[in-house]
């Protein structure tokens, strides 16, 4: 008698662990890689300087929460503060502004006062900024 040998069945090639792994490996490129946009050229940002004196000289431009600007304490429109601005500029040509904002005042009412300063021909803008306290400084 002769006994038939059953065939064994062609191992099917799974797929599915090669779909795991390459599953594994974007979530690893993603989880790694950067989502940002970069420049295509080297940008520095500026630092900031905390603890030192302010610099010397200049005028000192105050905007409110809701946008007035005074110019030295003399509060001023925009046509005005322009003219006192250049009056300033043409007295000390390497005068300095800073601009002292009120902190909850909104980008909107600086930036203008800063793209006036550079088209007056002021080159050096202060920002004032108040520096973050730590839980051991002193009020």
């Amino acid at each position: 008698m002769r006994l038939k040998r059953s065939r064994a069945a062609p191992h099917s090639e799974t797929i599915i662990a090669l779909i795991d792994v390459v599953f594994f490996l974007l979530v690893f490129f993603m989880l790694i890689g950067r989502m940002d946009a970069t420049a295509p050229f080297d940008v520095t940002p500026p630092q900031a300087q905390t603890g030192r004196d302010m610099p010397a000289g200049g005028v000192t431009l105050a905007i409110s929460q809701e946008g007035k600007t005074a110019l030295d304490g003399h509060e001023m429109g925009a046509a005005d503060l322009s003219l006192a601005l250049a009056a300033e500029l043409s007295k000390d040509p390497e005068m300095r502004l800073r601009i002292n904002a009120h902190r909850a005042t909104d980008l909107r009412h600086v930036l203008p006062q800063v793209s006036q300063a550079e088209a007056l021909g002021i080159r050096d803008v202060i920002l004032v900024v108040t520096p973050e306290r730590t839980p051991g400084d002193q009020p």
